[in-house]
């Protein structure tokens, strides 16, 4: 993901001029957006760890055809899972939508851990919102190696269990193994969590 370029790429050099030195190339070469360097000038600070603390990465787009007149069966059979949540289910998951859509997802990755609803009000105020479950079964299919590298959350497709629980869809990988699998709402989210979404 690009915006992590600029601490990896800035790590490699010794001192704040090599620092500097990758900024301005990282800027030059389009690899450095709009967003990160604007969070440098206002904070005055482009030391890579303030830019760890400050950014959020958003991963490049990917292009994807969601037919929400599938059903869930469909959706998750799409996806070819070695192991699927059974709480999954239509019941607990109805689709509302109809038709089809050709929309082009993000992921976005905080490298930190964060709560459900940081993550909805910091996406807000960027104009992306979560996907829900059936364009993460959409991005699962067409996409399917995402999964190996980050746990990818549909962060509002919700279902509440019979204790008051809040659970959401996730897709991961145990090994080279696809899963489908659900999370707590409330319990937030680690740093390994990426989280698919769609600009409004």
């Amino acid at each position: 993901m690009s915006k992590n370029r600029v601490v990896g790429g800035a790590s490699e050099q010794s001192g704040v001029l090599g620092v500097v030195k990758e900024i301005v190339r990282q800027f030059c070469d389009g690899e450095l957006t709009k967003e990160q360097g604007q969070l440098m000038i206002e904070h005055k600070n482009p030391f890579p760890n303030r830019i760890m603390e400050m950014s959020k990465s958003v991963g490049d787009g990917f292009r994807v055809v969601v037919n929400y007149s599938k059903s869930l069966d469909q959706m998750i059979e799409s996806g070819n899972y070695d192991w699927v949540d059974s709480d999954i289910s239509k019941k607990h998951f109805p689709i509302k939508d109809q038709g089809t859509a050709e929309l082009n997802m993000e992921l976005v990755h905080y490298n930190k851990f964060m709560s459900s609803d940081d993550v909805i009000k910091d996406l807000d105020s960027r104009n992306l919102r979560p996907a829900i479950l059936p364009e993460l079964l959409a991005f699962g299919a067409s996409y399917p190696d995402k999964q190996r590298e980050f746990l990818i959350v549909a962060l509002v497709s919700i279902w509440q269990d019979s204790h008051g629980f809040r659970h959401v869809a996730f897709l991961c990988s145990v090994g080279s193994k696809p899963r489908l699998a659900l999370g707590v709402w409330d319990s937030g989210w680690h740093d390994n969590a990426c989280f698919l979404v769609v600009r409004k």
